[in-house]
């Protein structure tokens, strides 16, 4: 007898194989679930993280919401929440790399490194786990809000915008964090970094101020800045009557575009973490 298949098993045999698509999804799955098992493990940082976001609408809040006029018209709660949710995303996402540095010197990474998953799946992976840590804290400014009255729309359409909108701008700042820890390296200098970017990304943007009311050079600065684009997209799904400066097919593809870059631009850095 021959050692040959049988011609009418090899289609079967043929159509059980995963399609690259499928392989390549499953690799990011893989990376994705694997970093958010560690956030099971400490579910209390979810709790310490709530506090900045309260900080914010409790104190800073109510203070500015003294102002008038700084909200085109209307409560600057309404006006503030969107932007800092905006934040709380960024201040989780930009610190994402120094775990990256972590993985290097415990030896993780170079595990990562000699696997078959190409790097780009490796870089999406993490982006992933960090949009889910991005809408946890969703949750958070989203119970505050309430709390403190200010009115959001809980339209099931507008919540799955702002979920969106949150996973986009999670993947982009965690994907730029983890370059800048490509280039730092090391624990220390990525902590200096991170703190010198974070401040002038949060304040060179629309989440605490109109644009309006910066002067010419810093209206430049802002609208290069993906952070507007992201607070311009959750004011305007996050809030009951909210609008969109932009346009939020607008907000949406610029931050797509800027995290498609970030993605390319990791994905070639990454193996550079480990020499």
């Amino acid at each position: 007898m021959s050692d040959r298949p049988a011609p009418a098993l090899a289609p079967i045999r043929e159509a059980a194989l995963p399609s690259p698509a499928m392989g390549y999804l499953t690799q990011v799955y893989a990376v994705a679930a694997a970093e958010i098992q560690k956030l099971g493990h400490d579910p209390s940082e979810l709790l310490t993280r709530a506090l900045q976001p309260a900080i914010w609408l409790l104190l800073f809040g109510q203070v500015m919401a003294q102002v008038r006029g700084i909200a085109d018209g209307g409560r600057y709660l309404d006006f503030l929440a969107p932007g800092i949710l905006a934040q709380s995303v960024l201040f989780a996402a930009i610190f994402y790399g120094i775990a990256v540095i972590w993985e290097r010197d415990l030896g993780v990474l170079h595990r990562y490194m000699v696997s078959p998953a190409p790097r780009s799946a490796l870089v999406l992976g993490k982006a992933a786990s960090s949009a889910v840590r991005g809408l946890s804290q969703a949750v958070i400014v989203y119970g505050l809000a309430v709390l403190m009255g200010i009115e959001v729309s809980f339209s099931p359409v507008h919540i799955a915008g702002v979920a969106l909108f949150i996973a986009i701008g999670s993947a982009l700042f965690s994907t730029f964090s983890l370059i800048i820890a490509c280039i730092v390296k090391t624990r220390e200098r990525f902590m200096g970094i991170g703190q010198v970017l974070t401040m002038p990304i949060f304040f060179a943007s629309n989440a605490i101020y109109p644009i309006e009311l910066m002067p010419a050079w810093l209206r430049a600065v802002s609208s290069a800045n993906p952070l507007t684009y992201e607070v311009d997209g959750l004011r305007a799904l996050m809030l009951a009557g909210g609008t969109s400066k932009y346009g939020l097919g607008v907000d949406l593809a610029i931050l797509t575009a800027v995290t498609a870059l970030l993605v390319a631009i990791a994905a070639r850095m990454y193996p550079r973490l480990t020499s």
